[in-house]
């Protein structure tokens, strides 16, 4: 194809250079000619850089720079021009007037789309004479290595483009999800489970910081926790996103902001770029504190309350690390008693079960194979118990990180979160669930898509979760997604986008 990216800077450049890599013949654009130049450059040193460490052969990289065309406007005349990809600033006006322009100096066959991250695809169109030729192509950034793109039709695009497109990416080399014209899209509006969940434990004083994060990687195998992605990608930023969302959304419970926010972007605790945010940055900044040392007795007598496959898998846990543990059933006088809790708290389990509030402590399931354990701890707590505690499930080598005890503890939390939102996204239409974990695995990073995750745990164990942390909280953003409960009394997979009704007029 000959495409023609309009706007010369970060984005532009990342899309010219997929579109050329992949055989396009580019036109580059922008406002300021001398942006044009300083991209092109760009492009043909990265080209350059990818023939040196083998990714493309020297002739292939020669060739792709040969099909990289400067324009001096970007709103010149272009019989040939099959795609324009618009990546200027994010204001509604600038892209419309573009847009506008555009339609008068191609021809009527060009298909014009925009890469906007937050604008409404339909919203732009609606200033176009013919909105149908617009669609979005929401590329991310660095472009050439986060090999996904939302492609997103309007209310009145075409019928049959979205799906077009889709080939054309799929053909580039990238992968490519259909998304409803939504706040936020599919990837940044499935982002919101990790981050606002992280924020309301931060809220409730669940557990620092640092914990978070330790739990994200550890027990959740992400690449990052929460708060440091934050501060990677800017709390401006995502403070902006979480409310664009949760407004667009028409204020959902399950979207909620934090209160935290407002008072940290004030105050200019953006994360790296402004040299401090949950953590601090720079050449002077601290590292990371160590972890206290355990200095527990991990020999004192221990016994797991309750029953069914979370205590069976813990006492099995404790067994091999050689754990002083008592005979089911027994107990001792001066015993810690361990309770895995799933969507509970250990407060309430030491009410109904009649447990020695002293000595009696949450354990997550989920952390119970990983590297870390995470140990919950109520405010009736003995301090002596906690750190016996802590010793015994470290023994074996685990990291154990002690948590304020709340409903659900932390990972669970977070990934009831995850899968919620995105349940929620495929219960509206917005995305098939597929495209939902293609786009989250390859957008976010996370280990198993939110829907496919949600499979590993269980639809119906996952309900269970979700409605026991609604009934203990009484907070609406825990509530169960209809997407889960159904499937989870179905015996369905989350990731099976089951029969709908139109099946009956087929």
């Amino acid at each position: 194809m000959r495409i023609r990216v309009v706007g010369a800077g970060v984005m532009g450049r990342g899309i010219a250079q997929w579109a050329v890599t992949a055989g396009h013949t580019v036109e580059l654009g922008d406002a300021r000619r001398e942006s044009v130049d300083e991209a092109v450059a760009f492009v043909r040193r990265m080209l350059d850089r990818a023939a040196e460490k083998g990714r493309l052969d020297r002739a292939e990289a020669d060739d792709a720079a040969r099909r990289l065309v400067p324009l001096d406007a970007p709103d010149a005349p272009g019989d040939g021009v099959e795609l324009v990809i618009e990546a200027v600033l994010e204001d509604l006006t600038v892209k419309t007037e573009l847009f506008r322009r555009l339609e008068e100096v191609l021809p009527a066959t060009t298909v014009l789309a925009t890469n906007t991250s937050s604008l409404p695809v339909t919203r732009i169109a609606a200033g176009l004479r013919e909105p149908e030729r617009l669609i979005g192509l929401h590329f991310f950034n660095p472009v050439p290595l986060m090999k996904v793109v939302e492609v997103i039709p309007g209310a009145r695009t075409r019928p049959g483009l979205a799906e077009e497109l889709a080939e054309t990416v799929r053909a580039s080399g990238h992968a490519a999800v259909t998304v409803a014209d939504t706040p936020g899209f599919l990837i940044n509006h499935a982002g919101r489970g990790l981050v606002t969940e992280a924020l309301a434990l931060l809220e409730e004083q669940a557990a620092p910081v640092e914990a978070v994060d330790r739990i994200a990687r550890d027990v959740l195998g992400l690449r990052m926790g929460p708060f440091e992605l934050m501060d990677l990608t800017g709390l401006d930023v995502t403070a902006k996103v979480i409310d664009t969302i949760w407004e667009g959304f028409r204020y959902s419970e399950r979207l909620r902001p934090s209160f935290l926010t407002p008072n940290r972007v004030a105050a200019g605790l953006h994360g790296r770029k402004t040299g401090e945010g949950f953590y601090p940055y720079g050449p002077d900044a601290p590292g990371p504190a160590p972890e206290p040392p355990v200095t527990g007795d991990a020999r004192r007598a221990v016994r797991v309350a309750g029953t069914g496959p979370h205590a069976r898998a813990l006492r099995e846990a404790l067994a091999a690390d050689g754990a002083a543990l008592l005979p089911e059933g027994q107990d001792a006088p001066d015993s810690l008693v361990l309770v895995p809790v799933w969507g509970d708290s250990v407060a309430r389990a030491v009410s109904e079960l009649d447990l020695p509030r002293e000595r009696s402590f949450g354990v997550d399931p989920l952390s119970v194979g990983r590297p870390r354990r995470v140990l919950s701890v109520t405010p009736a707590a003995d301090p002596v118990a906690a750190r016996d505690a802590r010793a015994v499930l470290a023994a074996g080598g685990h990291a154990v990180t002690a948590v304020r005890d709340t409903a659900g503890s932390v990972a669970q939390r977070l990934l009831s979160s995850i899968v919620s939102v995105a349940a929620s996204v495929a219960e509206r239409g917005l995305a098939r669930p597929a495209d939902i974990d293609t786009a989250v695995t390859a957008g976010l990073g996370y280990p198993h898509g939110p829907l496919a995750w949600g499979d590993l745990v269980g639809a119906g164990r996952l309900l269970e979760l979700q409605s026991a942390l609604l009934a203990t909280t009484g907070d609406p953003r825990h509530r169960p997604t209809r997407w889960v409960a159904e499937r989870a009394r179905l015996g369905m997979a989350l990731t099976d986008p089951g029969t709908g009704p139109e099946a009956a007029y087929a």
